[in-house]
């Protein structure tokens, strides 16, 4: 009798442990070299971690695999983590607490796929640069991937880039309460842009403020130079945000990494 694995689980062969080791080892050499200290992580988290306010989307948590974690007379309900940053943020708060820390880990994730012909339980290779919010600090994790990537012999990469800092400016000012705000802030990071559309009636004049991020799009810092005249007449509170994405991609510009600006956009890099 055949046994058969779990739906959207999978065996990896001794030739596929190979390459999976492989990309793996190049990834960690490249985090190592840049400074960057391994960290691993349990398995199973408490769900409240991820049911904050800014964790994990709405749509992801409809994904978690969760459990009443039971002793006998009390219990909390548990997750099989969906996600690795949340969980190496956590441990910075329990163990580091405050100053600067390169991270980085690889582990496995579990996040529900109801037709099981997708992988249900995924591999993720992260790395996180906490305690420094700074445009020098979002182009060294850029770089990071880069070099990540051409180590890896993927070359053909357009690199995303996007600001929260604006969409939460900009949801800010259109009457929104705080919870409405962060739901709206999750549907744009599960890929639903469209849903700032549907809000801009709320607060007309702000109308082409809402349209220039919404259709925020090109290919060099000199069209966000030229959109920063156009939002400083109805959103001059976002100067400094406008200020930080512009050194951010002038950066990167310098570094000549192929790129798009899209302010909507939740993914970071496509490679083909």
């Amino acid at each position: 009798m055949r046994v058969q694995r779990c739906q959207g689980s999978r065996d990896l062969s001794p030739q596929e442990m190979l390459r999976f080791r492989s990309v793996e080892q190049a990834f960690r050499d490249c985090c190592l070299k840049w400074g960057y200290q391994e960290v691993r992580t349990p398995v199973l988290e408490y769900l409240y971690l991820f049911t904050s306010v800014g964790t994990l989307t709405p749509g992801m948590l409809g994904k978690v695999y969760s459990f009443l974690d039971w002793d006998g007379w009390s219990g909390q309900r548990v997750v099989l983590r969906p996600d690795g940053t949340i969980p190496v943020a956590r441990f910075y708060i329990d163990e580091i607490t405050r100053g600067l820390a390169r991270l980085f880990y690889v582990a496995n994730i579990f996040r529900f796929e109801e037709t099981g012909r997708e992988a249900r339980e995924r591999w993720q290779g992260g790395v996180e640069l906490i305690g420094v919010s700074s445009p020098q600090a979002d182009v060294e994790l850029i770089m990071l991937v880069f070099e990540i990537l051409g180590k890896l012999g993927i070359k053909k990469v357009t690199l995303k880039l996007s600001h929260a800092g604006l969409i939460r400016g900009l949801l800010s000012k259109l009457g929104l309460s705080s919870d409405e705000q962060a739901r709206v802030f999750d549907q744009i990071l599960d890929g639903a842009p469209a849903v700032l559309s549907q809000i801009k009636s709320r607060c007309p004049e702000l109308g082409q403020a809402v349209i220039v991020l919404l259709e925020m799009k090109g290919k060099s810092s000199e069209y966000l130079k030229n959109l920063k005249a156009i939002l400083n007449q109805d959103l001059p509170e976002l100067e400094s945000q406008v200020d930080s994405f512009i050194a951010t991609v002038d950066l990167v510009e310098s570094l000549g990494y192929r790129y798009q600006i899209d302010i909507t956009s939740g993914r970071g890099f496509e490679y083909y």
